[in-house]
C-alpha cells in the first residue's frame, strides 16, 4: 500500500523520510514534494490552496491505479489531504483506503482566523516562533530565517485565505485524527472531523505541541502500521 505524505507549512517531504525505518514493508512511503522546496526550489510558490491541490494531484494521479493507498497530512498537509480527496473523487480515480489528519482542526469548524501572512517580517517571524517547532539554528541565524520567510508566508497565505465549502458527500473511507496534547486546537475542532466521514473515526492524542509529529515518530508510525495492516487484512 502506498502512503502519500503531505507536509506542514514551510516543511518539505524530507520530514517523512525517517518514517521508512519504522513502517512495515507492505507500506510504500511516498512523501510528496511541493513547489518552492527541495528539487522544486526554483518553481513559483502556490497562490491558493486549490492551486497546491491541483499540483499534488498532477504529481500522483498516475500512481493511483491498482495499488491501494492512504494519505497522511500534518497541519497545512491535513487541509491539502482533505481537498485532495475530493479532487481525486471528482476526477473519477480510485479512493484512498484511509486518511490520517494530523495537527489540524476540521475544515468545517469556522474558528476565528488569524491572518499573519501579510505581517511585517519581524512580526511574522515572532508568530512562527510562538508556534514552536522552528529549529534553533534557524532562529539564531537571521539571514537564514529571512531566506525562508517567502516560502513560509506563501504557505501561511494558502491556509489563511482558504474558504471552506460544504461538500455534497462525506469522505467514505475511515479516518484517523492525531492531535498534540499541548496544541492550541480546540476539542471541538478535533471532534469536528467526525462530521466529515461516514466511515470509522478514531482520535489519538500524542504528547507535544503543534509539531508533535517531529518527536513521536515511533508512536505515529505504529499507529499507521496497525491501522493500515488492519485495512490490508
Amino acid at each position: 500500500m502506498m502512503l502519500f505524505c503531505l507536509p506542514y507549512a514551510g516543511g518539505s517531504e524530507a520530514l517523512y523520510y525517517k518514517w521508512g525505518d519504522y513502517l512495515t514493508p507492505s507500506i510504500n512511503l511516498c512523501p510528496v514534494l511541493l513547489k518552492g522546496r527541495g528539487k522544486r526550489f526554483n518553481e513559483p510558490f502556490y497562490n491558493s490552496l486549490e492551486e497546491a491541490v491541483d499540483d499534488i494531484f498532477d504529481n500522483i494521479w498516475d500512481k493511483i491505479g491498482e495499488e491501494d493507498y492512504a494519505i497522511y497530512g500534518h497541519s497545512m498537509g491535513s487541509l491539502l489531504a482533505y481537498e485532495l480527496y475530493y479532487k481525486i473523487i471528482g476526477m473519477g480515480l480510485k479512493k484512498p483506503k484511509h486518511i490520517f489528519f494530523s495537527g489540524y482542526k476540521a475544515p468545517s469548524e469556522r474558528e476565528k482566523k488569524e491572518i499573519t501572512y501579510n505581517l511585517p517580517n519581524n512580526e511574522f517571524k515572532n508568530r512562527v516562533i510562538e508556534l514552536g517547532g522552528t529549529p534553533e539554528e534557524l532562529i539564531r541565524n537571521e539571514e537564514l530565517f529571512e531566506f525562508f520567510i517567502p516560502l513560509l508566508k506563501h504557505d501561511f497565505k494558502i491556509v489563511e485565505t482558504y474558504e471552506y465549502k460544504e461538500k455534497a458527500d462525506k469522505i467514505t473511507c475511515d479516518i484517523t485524527v492525531l492531535n498534540g496534547t499541548e496544541d492550541l486546537i480546540s476539542l471541538k475542532g478535533i471532534i469536528g472531523w467526525k462530521k466529515h466521514t461516514c466511515g470509522n473515526f478514531k482520535i489519538y492524542n500524542l504528547e507535544g505541541n503543534h509539531f508533535f509529529i517531529n518527536n513521536n515518530v515511533e508512536k505515529i508510525t505504529t499507529i499507521i502500521n496497525d491501522t493500515l495492516t488492519e485495512v490490508l487484512n
